[in-house]
């Protein structure tokens, strides 16, 4: 799955990979998330922190009729108030997307997968 686009200069087509590292890189610049996770939690429920080159890793791109569906898994600092820290990068995710794709986003679902102290 693609995002392709038709110019009168030629055709462009953004890679599945390219829509889960860009958003997973906006998300992890919100205030409160740590950083991505694995979709599969590791041994006994824990969930693996990623770097920045495995973003793709933590997240899912789907089209469906009403446009792309993102699924981000992602890991918070202890102390927020996580349904704010979540509907605030709901928020930036949909808005830089369909920025930078000029293509509809219509979900953001996101999965905290694991709190984590700060020190």
């Amino acid at each position: 799955m693609t995002v392709e686009r038709k110019t009168n200069y030629g055709n462009i087509n953004v890679s599945e990979e390219a829509v889960a590292s860009l958003a997973g890189g906006v998300i992890t610049e919100c205030y409160g998330v740590v950083g991505m996770a694995s979709r599969k939690l590791v041994r006994d429920g824990w969930a693996e922190l990623l770097g920045k080159e495995n973003y793709t890793k933590g997240v899912v791109v789907r089209r469906t009729d009403s446009g792309l569906e993102i699924d981000l898994y992602i890991i918070v600092s202890f102390g927020v108030k996580i349904s704010e820290v979540v509907q605030e990068a709901q928020k930036k995710v949909k808005y830089v997307l369909e920025k930078s794709l000029s293509e509809e986003i219509a979900a953001v679902n996101v999965f905290v997968q694991g709190v984590q102290v700060i020190e």
